[in-house]
């Protein structure tokens, strides 16, 4: 007879499997509904703009998590992957109770078999897998923000060259930003061409969008140009060595940066190779230390 916590325990991941499917799929639009979107103008109320379903619950989910010991929402490194919080949160919870029922799961299926574990066990191990995989994503996200910024970095270094460049023949301070970033490729020249259209659209300095987007995204280089074109534009300075003067020791920061990760991850091989050298040791000199006891 199939004890009725593996029941239970099927049923529940049952349904946790069904809901993920549920909330991958996209429902297909009626083409009339869609035909009447493509006409409408466009619309920059954010406020009544349409959601997805896995929005709308990430959503709840930040309202009801937000503030809880060990919930913490990375906004400037979402932003700067261009992940949706809401959906990441999603993200995070589905791997929480997936590592939550997981072991749960598996000792139900062994119980089928005659053998099982104590029910607290799989609930603990649960527990405690269910909470690392929560963090997992959150991990994953911190990593590739560091990676995404050291790589801004140096686009940013190819840009400070670029616009000294376009100033150096003559350029105006906001033509040269922009005739820069369109020189350049990449999703980080992407960006900053994105924040020159918004500036263009809401009016504002090129400069000025370029801050707060560095701000927005925590890359401070970003300001740093910023402030040198702003310089610029207000007091008529020649910023041409300015400019070559900060791609130069933001190149040199970058690679000083880049020497001290590759002598920290030097330094974590030392200890796995002296063990693995002591154990080959102790392996080789184990019969002849025996030999020597027997005799």
């Amino acid at each position: 007879m199939i004890p009725v916590i593996a029941i239970f325990a099927g049923a529940l991941v049952g349904a946790g499997i069904a809901g993920l499917i549920r909330a991958s799929l996209k429902s297909q639009p009626q083409l009339s509904a869609a035909l009447d979107q493509i006409n409408q103008a466009p619309v920059l109320d954010l406020d009544h703009e349409e959601l997805s379903q896995d929005e709308k619950v990430g959503r709840w989910l930040i309202q009801h998590l937000q503030g809880l010991p060990g919930v913490t929402i990375r906004h400037k490194d979402l932003a700067l992957l261009g992940k949706s919080p809401a959906v990441h949160m999603l993200t995070r919870v589905a791997l929480g109770l997936l590592g939550l029922v997981f072991p749960t799961v598996l000792n139900s299926i062994v119980m089928i078999t005659g053998y099982y574990l104590p029910v607290p066990i799989p609930l603990a191990v649960g527990l405690a897998v269910g909470a690392l995989f929560f963090v997992l994503a959150d991990w994953d996200v911190r990593d590739k923000a560091k990676r995404a910024r050291i790589e801004f970095s140096h686009a940013i270094a190819a840009y400070l060259d670029l616009i000294a460049l376009e100033r150096a023949g003559d350029a105006g301070p906001a033509e040269a930003v922009e005739r820069a970033a369109e020189v350049g490729q990449g999703w980080p020249f992407l960006r900053i061409r994105q924040a020159l259209e918004l500036a263009r659209i809401d009016k504002v300095a090129p400069w000025v969008e370029l801050k707060r987007m560095g701000d927005d995204l925590d890359v401070p280089q970003l300001a740093d140009v910023a402030d040198i074109m702003s310089l610029s534009s207000t007091e008529g300075a020649a910023v041409y060595n300015t400019l070559r003067a900060r791609a130069r020791s933001l190149r040199t920061e970058l690679m000083s940066k880049q020497a001290e990760e590759a002598n920290a991850d030097s330094e974590k091989m030392t200890a796995p190779g002296g063990l693995l050298a002591v154990l080959v040791m102790a392996l080789v000199g184990f019969p002849a230390v025996m030999h020597i006891l027997v005799t």
